[in-house]
């Protein structure tokens, strides 16, 4: 693999027992390449109208302020300068190492929130501006809190606050992001892993229905209470998913990685790739490695 197309693993500042890194800056630009990380990261910008956000297969330009977790040690990400003219960019990054599973104290009813979210944020999660106001000041002032203990009480106040807010979205697609799909109702489970196995073939809405042991319609039905889009949206974005991480990780052509992923007609594909990612698989392909350094 070329040297551009490589992703920096960051190795972060915590070391031993500690806990939280805490960053809070100001700058005029965003320098760092695309990265990845094993800890836990809740980077927030402000002041910053204009640059691109983008995280796993999710590329989006910002407004004057963003907040985004991540939690999986594979997702790369990266914020770029793009269209900000601002002199006066503020960065609070937080990263932490929280064992955050059933066998400690986080595996307790209090924390039941917490431990969604940060499941969520495997693929990066976005929270809308009202979340980020409800939390603006502990962050605003997290920095400064000297005590170790006191430190690490706010940022859980603040994680717990956003893990109790609506309308926080996740970013990068479950198959870009290599992440095994999770669901309350066993059905739909059982339908998405099949998918996510199978999304090189043509699927038919009556294998699915039988599968979950319901007429075609009903099950259609079931599926967008469940999943929030129809059946054919969800295919088409765990194809696009798939298609995304090989134009990032392979140098197949890209009518090998559309037949490969699914579409039986590459200028079908070329369509709904833009439409999707408003840009052409080509120009997917060139950004993401335009940022791609290793050191």
């Amino acid at each position: 693999m070329s040297e551009e197309r490589r992703v920096i693993h960051e190795i972060t500042p915590l070391m031993g027992k500690d806990v939280l890194y805490i960053a809070d800056r100001h700058k005029k630009e965003f320098t760092y390449p695309i990265h990845s990380h094993e800890v836990y990261e809740l980077n927030f910008v402000e002041r910053a109208k204009g640059v691109k956000r983008i995280v796993g297969d999710s590329s989006e330009v910002i407004g004057d302020y963003d907040l985004v977790l991540i939690t999986s040690p594979d997702l790369e990400h990266v914020w770029e300068q793009h269209e900000c003219t601002s002199d006066d960019i503020r960065e609070v990054t937080i990263q932490f190492d929280f064992n955050m599973t059933n066998e400690n104290i986080f595996g307790r009813n209090p924390f039941m929130s917490m431990r969604k979210m940060m499941t969520e944020a495997k693929k990066g999660l976005c929270f809308p501006l009202s979340a980020i106001m409800k939390v603006y000041t502990q962050l605003d002032s997290l920095s400064q809190v000297k005590d170790g203990f006191y430190a690490v009480m706010q940022f859980m106040t603040i994680l717990y606050e956003l893990s109790k807010c609506d309308g926080a979205r996740t970013l990068a697609s479950s198959s870009f992001a290599k992440i095994v799909v999770e669901d309350d109702s066993r059905r739909i489970l059982k339908v998405k892993n099949f998918i996510s196995k199978n999304y090189m073939d043509e699927i038919r809405l009556s294998t699915l229905a039988d599968m979950a042991g319901m007429s075609p319609s009903a099950f259609s039905r079931f599926f967008k209470l469940h999943t929030g889009r129809n059946l054919s949206e969800y295919i088409i974005d765990i194809r696009l998913g798939y298609a995304s991480r090989m134009l990032v990780d392979t140098a197949r052509s890209i009518s090998e990685i559309s037949f490969d992923c699914g579409f039986n007609n590459l200028s079908n594909f070329n369509r709904i790739f833009k439409k999707k990612k408003e840009c052409s698989p080509s120009e997917f392909r060139e950004n993401y490695h335009k940022t791609r350094v290793i050191v």
